[in-house]
């Protein structure tokens, strides 16, 4: 008997038995709609924090300082002057933030106020959209100027111009120098509220004195080994050995541990989601036993009449792989638009890959042979005689 007419006396039987058989391939469906659609959810997410850390900028060193008293901050200038000590550094952006409210007529917003210098336009990437960005005559007189962000000049202002008009912050007036182009949410929250000043201003309004935020970015990857070294050695002298005062964030070290993680994750939720194919691949198995029963007679006059072994077990196995192959075609399509549907529904993103589809899809087969394996070989076992006597 050739393998195609094995296939379509596979169908005929699984079509002469529609509802069982549909429920002999829901365990495979499940399970390769699960691995499916988890492992899409799983990957988009990662997909997601991992454009949004990106989007800081992977040669990007944040400096927390975590010290108390004057002897164990570092003051604007001091900050600053941490990109002419340590070689590859190409902007230092000393920043303070502190929410507030932002006034100008009737309209009122809470923001993020940003105390920072003119680096901090680049190491944050924002780019101006009209006017200008806080400039270092800004730092030296002490000017009380504003640059605002897109959504927060939109809120306050509409569809009018600000450059030039006064808001109040904290009920001191600040002139509005700029507005910054659209740049979205990360994972800080959103880089559209903001109002960003100077930062000896920042430290006046607020009665603050010391920077608590550094943001450094060095040239090139290949250097940010050495510019942290370098940091670190700048920032130990500064605070005299006292580690616990500081804290230099490498973002390209957190991408890569999120990654791991993330990845962790993926695999824990496609492993929890296989126990499902398993599950199929017993109840194929279990169906496939009671189909060699009730055909015992059949498999009988086959026998009788020159089927060989080898076409007896190819007949039963390849219906084992046909059912268990629709059963992964029909989750396959299940998976992805519950997937979409879950996406559309949370507002979650989502990534198929192809390759998990395709392993998903062979597993499913997989599941078949080797769980189709026992009931085929038993019929193929069983002698002419004894098979034709079966009542």
């Amino acid at each position: 008997m050739s393998v195609f007419q094995a296939f379509k006396m596979a169908i005929k039987s699984i079509l002469s038995n529609k509802l069982r058989s549909l429920l002999t391939m829901l365990g495979i469906i499940i399970g390769v709609t699960a691995v499916i659609s988890l492992v899409a959810l799983g990957q988009g997410a990662t997909k997601s924090v991992t454009e949004q850390v990106r989007s800081l900028g992977t040669n990007l060193l944040t400096v927390n300082i975590l010290g108390r008293g004057s002897a164990n901050t570092m003051d604007a200038g001091e900050a600053a002057a941490l990109g002419e000590e340590v070689e590859g550094i190409q902007y230092v952006a000393p920043a303070n933030t502190q929410n507030a409210t932002v006034k100008f007529g009737s309209s009122s917003e809470s923001v993020s106020i940003v105390g920072t210098n003119a680096d901090y336009a680049h190491v944050r990437e924002y780019e101006v959209a009209s006017g200008r960005f806080v400039a270092q005559i800004d730092l030296d007189v002490y000017q009380k100027v504003a640059v605002l962000g897109y959504t927060t000049a939109t809120d306050l202002f509409g569809f009018a111009d600000p450059v030039g008009e006064y808001v109040l912050i904290q009920g001191t007036r600040y002139k509005v120098v700029g507005v910054l182009a659209e740049k979205g949410s990360s994972m800080t929250g959103s880089n559209d509220e903001v109002v960003i000043i100077p930062e000896t201003s920042f430290e006046r309004l607020f009665k603050t004195k010391g920077v608590r935020t550094i943001y450094v970015q060095v040239e090139t990857t290949e250097q940010m080994d050495a510019v942290v070294a370098g940091l670190e050695k700048s920032l130990s002298n500064r605070f005299r050995g006292n580690t616990s005062s500081y804290r230099v964030f490498n973002q390209s070290d957190a991408l890569s541990a999120l990654t791991s993680v993330s990845d962790t994750l993926t695999l824990a939720l496609a492993g929890i989601a296989g126990i499902s194919l398993l599950v199929g691949g017993i109840g194929i198995m279990n169906i496939m036993l009671v189909s060699v029963t009730e055909r015992t007679r059949e498999i009988g006059i086959r026998k009788a009449i020159g089927a060989k072994k080898r076409d007896i077990l190819i007949q039963f196995l390849i219906e084992a792989i046909v059912l268990s192959g629709l059963g992964g075609l029909l989750g396959i399509g299940i998976g992805v638009g519950a997937a979409q549907g879950a996406s559309s529904a949370f507002n979650m993103d989502i990534a198929f890959s192809a390759n998990v589809i395709l392993i998903a899809f062979a597993f499913s087969v997989g599941i078949g042979v080797a769980f189709g394996m026992f009931p085929a070989n038993k019929a193929a076992k069983l002698k002419p005689i004894d098979a034709l006597r079966f009542e």
